[in-house]
């Protein structure tokens, strides 16, 4: 019976169960001292959200019951901290045909044929085409040599120097002459996106600027931008 030859990158069985287990009980923890402290902090005239306090520090003389709920109600917000966390994480499933990125319910998987290199851009894993396009770039915190050798394992050309291309970017500018069809809009566009954080945006923006021959990289919410090089065939 065939086997699948799979190589998974992606965080370590006990980080996880650190993780599911480490933070309800700091949150625990937290929900205890905040509850043993909240008389105090009521007095204080400069504390933030004031009138939560107030009501906790009301009925932090009814014991036991004072006490289950603040641990309780701390332990639900780690166990929230935690499926976050989860669904934040990246999982690279790579064989010798395929590589699939998964991140929460998200998924891309892309064929072997079409990666002509593979990259870690500073805390980014990039995916590059034969047209020296993106065919994808998701951040990770996984070990970087655990993902080189994950895909050297499996014989994807891995670029050890990194990006390849990384001297044909430059920096965008507004109304750049250079730039190709709507591609100085969807910077524009793209710009406000990274001012406000909006993570679904960026990534929209980014594809649509792909389709349109221009890859894009971002430091210090700066872009810079190259083209492709298209071939004949």
């Amino acid at each position: 019976m065939y086997q699948r030859n799979e190589t998974v990158v992606s965080e370590p069985a006990w980080a996880v169960g650190l993780t599911w287990v480490g933070l309800p009980l700091a949150g625990a923890g937290a929900g205890w001292l905040l509850q043993a402290l909240a008389g105090w902090l009521a007095d204080l005239p400069w504390i933030p959200f004031k009138g939560p306090i107030e009501l906790l520090a009301s009925v932090a003389d009814n014991e036991p019951l004072a006490t289950i709920v603040s641990l309780a109600v701390g332990a639900v917000v780690g166990l929230v901290l935690a499926f976050i966390g989860a669904m934040e994480t990246l999982r690279v499933a790579i064989t010798d045909s395929d590589v699939t990125l998964r991140r929460g319910d998200a998924k891309q998987t892309v064929n072997r044929s079409d990666v002509r290199a593979v990259f870690v851009d500073g805390k980014q894993l990039v995916l590059l085409g034969r047209e020296s396009e993106e065919l994808a770039r998701e951040g990770f915190d996984l070990g970087a040599d655990r993902m080189r050798d994950g895909f050297l394992a499996h014989g994807y050309p891995w670029a050890a120097a990194g990006d390849p291309h990384r001297d044909e970017f430059r920096r965008w500018v507004p109304d750049d002459p250079e730039l190709p069809g709507s591609a100085d809009a969807l910077l524009k566009a793209r710009a406000k996106a990274l001012e406000k954080g909006e993570k679904t945006d960026i990534a929209e923006l980014r594809s649509e600027l792909g389709k349109l021959g221009v890859v894009v990289r971002d430091e210090s919410k700066r872009q810079y931008w190259r083209r492709t090089h298209p071939t004949s065939g």
